[in-house]
Order: C-alpha cells, then structure tokens, then sequence
C-alpha cells in the first residue's frame, strides 16, 4: 500500500499551508518590533545630543540606530518574500482540493471499505 493517501495528502497541504501563513505573521511581526526599536534608537542618539553627551557616544547611536532600521528593512523583505510563500502553500493547498477531493470522495463512499487499493481499476474509470 503508498504510504501517500489522498488524505494524509490533503491533511499535510492543509497543515503546511497554515504553519507558512502563522510563519509569515510572525516574521512581520519581528520587523515592526525592529523598526519600532530603530525608531526609538534614532531619538535616543537626538535626546542624548541634545544633553551634549561626548559626540562619539552620540555618533555609535546614530550607527546604530541606522543599522537597526537597514535590519527592519530587510525583515519587511523577509516577511514580504514569507507573505508570497505562504500565498503559494494556500494555493497548493487549493489546488490538491481541487484536483484531488473527488478521488477522496468517491474513496469514502466506496462500499471497499478503508483500503482503497483493493478496487478494480475500471472502478476509477470516468463514466
């Protein structure tokens, strides 16, 4: 018997689908908190030149909030590229639906039983 049912196949489309989509989420989420975190970095290095804190103190903030914010930059990407990916698994997913379910139905209607690898080819065969 495959060890690949249409089942266990709809089951993991499914599954891989919504772990991409949960994924994508969280990867937004870390680049909000990161430009977020950059953002308040850029008005710290400000407040503190205003305070006239030793100019290379001022200046590391400064770096380092712009470098913060290029990390924001490129985890909107990642999350954008996530986004697209996770697009992809649903439409995977939609596609196994569609390509697939009537082979499932026709299986769980079939008078066979579980073990859909006992039935005669013609079976399957259109009408």
């Amino acid at each position: 018997m495959p060890d690949l049912t249409y089942a266990k196949l709809a089951k993991a489309t499914a599954a891989l689908a919504k772990d991409v989509a949960r994924s994508a989420e969280v990867i937004h989420g870390h680049a909000v908190t990161i430009w977020s975190e950059a953002d308040d970095t850029a008005r710290l290095s400000e407040s503190i030149a205003a305070l006239r804190v030793d100019s290379a103190t001022v200046s590391e903030t400064r770096d380092l909030a712009r470098i913060m914010h290029g990390l924001g930059e490129a985890a909107g990407m990642y999350a954008a590229v996530a986004e697209r990916t996770s697009e992809s698994a649903q439409a995977a997913h939609y596609t196994n639906q569609a390509s697939h379910s009537g082979i499932g139905e026709a299986a769980s209607r079939s008078t066979v039983g579980q073990d859909i690898y006992n039935v005669e080819r013609s079976w399957l065969a259109p009408e």
